[in-house]
């Protein structure tokens, strides 16, 4: 099955009109936009990691009963100089690129010099953000490449750096109810002391007359050092309450030494990053609206994560939730030559996979001097994480399981920082592809499913019913591909309540497996796309 998700991909560039079976919600209006890798070879190079691929973005638009595709390679300087050169000449994540030896000996030379400190590719390939009323194609680096979220067309490269003083940033940011976007970065190198940097970008900062980006009046929230100057901590997304964001400062770490030299020792950057399973993982709670960190000192066993799945406060504490991992393999599976393998043997190979484990941690953000040594200042009824005092006032923190074997979460983002009471994710069993789309319920740690034989559904995408009420009212989306060639790729839509199929839309064309994405109100839709058109 696996191999069958690393054939190049194709473009769709004109509205496809799906065959849709079922009755789709009226109030259904608006677009789901993808993004994933899509191309994994160009002329006769190729690149050696999953994640390399270059992004392909495709979306889903719903529109009075009917749904049209449509798709779209991310034409980012990366793209194009490939396209040009007719092979990967730009280096990726597990991609190291030298330069052709057909060059002459002062290009070569050239290249060599402009690699000692890396410029990083501008392939966007993992999440669609907004930044006030603009929409961007986004992964980890420095780069950003906006699109127009109607035609797909890519419309402008914005480097954060120009704005921010950044290296790395997320592609998971938050938005808060008033459309303000939250997210995190880290400064390496050339950007004073290293640290990791949380900033926010107002509502209603675009610019479409002056064609100015939404970053211009970006705002540095904060910043938290590095507690280790070389090894900064590798972060892919973060949490956020009412009041506070929640970094996880984890043990998974960018060795920046190896990263500085990776090209001249014949390395990828992937291999730059390290964990150490006997290290400690630091929880750091930052106000939002000061801009400082709670000076309590909250810590707990080594531990990976990707993705959080929601946060928010409770009668002083502070609660989140996070998909945890035992160790990095993930990242070894999506090696092209293991994805490669049959089933059986990819299986076989890959017993040691840590399976994705949902665990909760309770932070207490008010501590009584007189609380005895190892006690548990966790006071919540509903859960058993523990917080536990120790002699230096630190904190030690005990999560509580969840749930195991999903990632890709997602909620009800109304409930996005608040109390909430269920989450969807993609179910990951035997391959880090999911075959099962699955509901949990946190309050009786119950969970439904839905799934169907040689069909393997992308991050489920909850998108609410007007003026709903209660957390669960609303549909799932999903793109599914299929292993069977009689099945055509189709648009799953269910019911969140039941998670029963209300609807599909199949697709005639080719569709790729993708990474993650943003459901787009159609009326926000067309005015992002009016304002690109300025």
């Amino acid at each position: 099955m696996l191999k069958s998700l690393i054939k190049n991909g194709e473009e769709t560039p004109e509205p496809l009109r799906a065959q849709v079976t079922g009755t789709l919600p009226a109030w259904l209006q608006g677009t789901l936009i993808r993004n994933g890798p899509g191309l994994f070879s160009v002329g006769d190079s190729e690149y050696n990691h999953w994640f390399d691929g270059s992004s392909l973005i495709h979306s889903f638009t719903f529109s009075n009963g009917e749904v049209f595709y449509k798709s779209k390679f991310l034409k980012s300087d990366t793209y194009k100089r490939n396209i040009k050169a007719n092979r990967i000449i730009v280096s990726e994540f597990g991609t190291m690129i030298y330069p052709d030896p057909c060059k002459n000996i002062f290009s070569r030379a050239f290249t060599h010099l402009c690699n000692v400190i890396p410029d990083f590719t501008d392939n966007n390939l993992i999440n669609i953000v907004r930044y006030g009323e603009d929409y961007y194609a986004s992964s980890e680096v420095n780069y950003i490449n906006q699109i127009n979220p109607v035609t797909l067309e890519t419309v402008s490269r914005v480097n954060y750096r120009n704005h921010i003083a950044l290296n790395l940033a997320t592609a998971h940011p938050h938005y808060d109810d008033e459309g303000n976007t939250y997210n995190m970065g880290t400064a390496i190198l050339g950007l004073g002391r290293p640290k990791y940097v949380i900033f926010k970008v107002p509502a209603s900062t675009s610019d479409a007359e002056q064609k100015k980006p939404a970053l211009r009046k970006v705002q540095q929230v904060c910043s938290v050092p590095f507690r280790s100057l070389l090894f900064p901590s590798y972060f892919h997304s973060f949490g956020m309450t009412e009041n506070y964001i929640v970094f996880v400062e984890q043990p998974f770490k960018l060795d920046i030494v190896r990263l500085a030299t990776a090209y001249f020792r014949g390395v990828n950057w992937g291999s730059c990053l390290k964990y150490d399973k006997d290290d400690i993982t630091l929880f750091h709670l930052i106000n939002r609206k000061t801009g400082k960190a709670v000076s309590t000192r909250f810590y707990g066993d080594a531990l990976v994560v990707f993705h959080h799945i929601n946060a928010y406060e409770e009668d002083g504490h502070v609660v989140f939730d996070l998909i945890s991992y035992e160790n990095t393999n993930l990242y070894d599976m999506f090696y092209l030559q293991n994805m490669r393998r049959e089933n059986d043997d990819f299986i076989q190979s890959n017993k040691t996979f840590s399976p994705p484990t949902c665990q909760r941690f309770v932070l207490p953000l008010h501590i009584h001097k007189d609380c005895p040594t190892g006690s548990n200042l966790v006071t919540l009824g509903d859960t058993t994480a523990r917080a536990e005092l120790q002699a230096d006032g630190s904190v030690f923190c005990r999560p509580d399981m969840l749930f195991k074997g999903l990632e890709l979460p997602g909620i009800n983002y109304k409930f996005n920082g608040k109390k909430y009471r269920y989450f969807y994710g993609s179910r990951v069993e035997w391959s880090p592809h999911p075959n099962k789309i699955a509901k949990v319920d946190v309050q009786t740690r119950t969970h439904v499913e839905w799934q169907q034989e040689g069909c393997y559904p992308s991050e489920p995408v909850f998108v609410a019913s007007p003026g709903a009420v209660e957390e669960d009212d609303g549909v799932i989306l999903s793109s599914v591909i299929s292993t069977d060639s009689k099945i055509s790729p189709f648009m799953l839509v269910l019911d969140a309540k039941t998670m029963q199929e209300v609807a599909r839309a199949s697709i005639d064309a080719n569709v790729h497996m993708d990474l993650h994405g943003l459901f787009i109100p159609a009326a926000a839709a067309s005015a992002a796309t009016a304002a690109t058109a300025i």
